[in-house]
């Protein structure tokens, strides 16, 4: 059994991984502004994880950080690629496995086609999240060799409007969009979620990232 601690448990990948890692009997502490309402067997913590002081706290005997949270700016101008540093640190103290949720605007379309978020059609709305993303991705490939950790790119549909259900049958792959023989990349959060908390269970992706789709 694992320690997790995961940020942004309310959210909707968040949710998802707590509600996972349950199910397998790992302990979770769980982290929102407002950490109300999560399930029994949780504990709730409210605050920021742009408070180094609270991260400190929260993250003691720890495992595993989970970050599951958005990559824009919240209300004050923070993205999550500020926290970063208070996360990793948090994580070096305790030895710790950092594990994020990332977005799939840095997947690759191909193996040496342009990334997902350069292509013509991606919406400009949210290229600022995807963005603050990539720059996520960017600085944890950059960390010293001991922190470890790993980042889930989504398939290109994942979330709230397309739940899906939980399957168990999905495939992984790399730095390239997973994609189906009808060209479409979608993952429900249930089986995001399965895939995450196999990695914490049985790593392979030791400071890399990896993706999943149908």
């Amino acid at each position: 059994m694992s320690k997790l601690v995961v940020f942004g448990a309310t959210g909707f990948a968040g949710s998802r991984i707590t509600d996972e890692a349950l199910r397998r009997g790992h302990s979770v502490t769980g982290v929102a502004r407002k950490a109300e309402g999560l399930p029994s067997g949780v504990e709730a913590r409210s605050g920021s994880m742009h408070d180094a002081e609270f991260v400190a706290s929260v993250a003691k005997g720890a495992d595993v950080l989970v970050v599951a949270t958005p990559g824009r700016a919240d209300d004050e101008g923070r993205r999550l690629v500020d926290a970063l540093p208070t996360l990793v640190d948090a994580a070096r103290a305790n030895g710790a496995r950092l594990a994020i949720v990332g977005g799939a605007g840095s997947l690759r379309v191909s193996e040496d086609g342009p990334r997902v978020i350069d292509t013509p059609d991606f919406p400009e709305e949210y290229k600022p999240e995807a963005g603050s993303h990539v720059l996520v991705l960017e600085a944890l490939r950059e960390l010293p060799a001991d922190v470890d950790w790993f980042y889930v790119s989504p398939a290109a549909e994942f979330g709230s409007w397309i739940p899906g259900e939980r399957t168990g049958k999905f495939r992984l792959g790399g730095d390239v969009l997973v994609s189906d023989a009808d060209g479409r990349s979608h993952i429900s959060g249930a089986d995001l979620a399965i895939a995450f908390v196999d990695e914490i269970e049985e790593p392979k992706h030791s400071r890399a990232r990896f993706t999943l789709a149908y």
